[in-house]
């Protein structure tokens, strides 16, 4: 019979949820505060992992569990791909690397992939879910924190394809609602959120170390202005 895996995932997920919100490059990103250096490199560490995802979900995109939830309006990769060549230049793809973190999370949907691919509705939840969910809140933060003008370098966060969000939003909840599964497998999909949380988290804990040195030249920036008066007398 349908379930009711929307809700299943929300509640089984709420404490990652929290977790990932307080993790510092978050909590900063939110309040404002980003560096140009660091958020291209969540940028490059994003695109590997939507490539991945993207690409495994293509593959089995005929599968019962896959099918309904293949919403080709939602992929991202073609919008990091803009991203990156504004951050980094024509010549994007040599000059990204992937992230120790991110490695980790790219191997492991690759793995779900071969092994169970319906643990993938797990990671499409987690991540498309999250952008339409915060994604326009968080494109004006950044814009205004970086000071972008004309979006550009915001591609990630824009759904041309998709008229309006929130209702698609409940579209997507609705197909995942409507998958026809039993209470082991509804565990093991929120169990693999979970992990896909998790896996997120690690990949922006990695980028804390940047953000720490912005935070430090802020400081220092700080300091010397106060100074500066008073090496001037």
């Amino acid at each position: 019979m349908a379930s009711n895996l929307a809700t299943q995932l929300r509640e089984g997920t709420s404490k990652s949820h929290s977790m990932a919100e307080n993790v510092s490059f978050v909590k900063s990103f939110l309040g404002g505060v980003i560096d140009k250096d660091s958020y291209r490199k969540l940028v490059s560490n994003l695109y590997f992992v939507y490539s991945a995802m993207e690409e495994e979900m293509e593959i089995h995109k005929e599968n019962n569990f896959i099918s309904p939830i293949y919403f080709t309006e939602l992929h991202r990769k073609r919008n990091l791909e803009n991203d990156l060549e504004y951050y980094y230049g024509m010549n994007w793809k040599s000059s990204i690397v992937i992230s120790e973190a991110t490695k980790a999370y790219v191997n492991r949907i690759r793995l779900v992939s071969r092994e169970k691919p319906e643990l993938l509705v797990a990671h499409a939840y987690t991540r498309y879910l999250g952008d339409l969910s915060g994604g326009q809140l968080l494109k004006k933060i950044a814009q205004r924190a970086m000071n972008l003008s004309d979006g550009h370098g915001l591609s990630f966060y824009e759904f041309d394809k998709v008229k309006d969000e929130q209702e698609f939003k409940q579209n997507y909840k609705r197909a995942l609602d409507s998958l026809v599964l039993d209470s082991t497998l509804a565990d093991q999909i929120v169990s693999e959120a979970n992990v896909s949380f998790t896996m997120n988290m690690k990949m922006f804990q990695e980028l804390e170390t940047s953000l720490s040195r912005i935070l430090v030249k802020l400081t220092t920036n700080f300091i010397s202005a106060l100074l500066q008066p008073l090496v001037n007398t």
